[in-house]
């Protein structure tokens, strides 16, 4: 019984714990924004001004990014995704009402404000 639970408690630690490879990044520059690398990268995503939990959320699946890594873990590729989907949303059909600057009073156009845009 007590082996069971000594394995298991390795097993949960073996997967939570960060790999400190030299791929991993501690620290992301994502947007003007330093983003953490240790956290997942659907929460690592929401310290970008203007990206919320689930805008996050649905960014991360546009862009095929697998939720479950941590944003150390991130390739260029994937972060250039994760860039391009934040600054052009209604290009991978991402509904209007998900985005925070609907129909702006001084143009009339629908867009995602992010921390880099004005």
């Amino acid at each position: 019984m007590v082996c069971t639970d000594v394995c298991w408690l390795v097993r949960v630690c073996q997967a939570l714990s960060i790999k400190d490879g030299s791929d991993f990044q501690h620290i992301l520059r994502i947007l003007g924004t330093n983003i953490d690398g240790k956290q997942k990268v659907m929460y690592a995503m929401t310290s970008v001004k203007g990206v919320g939990r689930r805008f996050s959320n649905i960014v991360c699946k546009k862009a095929d990014v697998d939720m479950d890594k941590r944003a150390g873990e991130l390739t260029q590729k994937e972060m250039d995704d994760l860039v391009n989907v934040i600054q052009n949303p209604l290009e991978y059909k991402i509904p209007q009402w998900m985005l925070n600057r609907r129909k702006d009073f001084k143009d009339g156009k629908t867009s995602q404000m992010s921390s880099n845009r004005e």
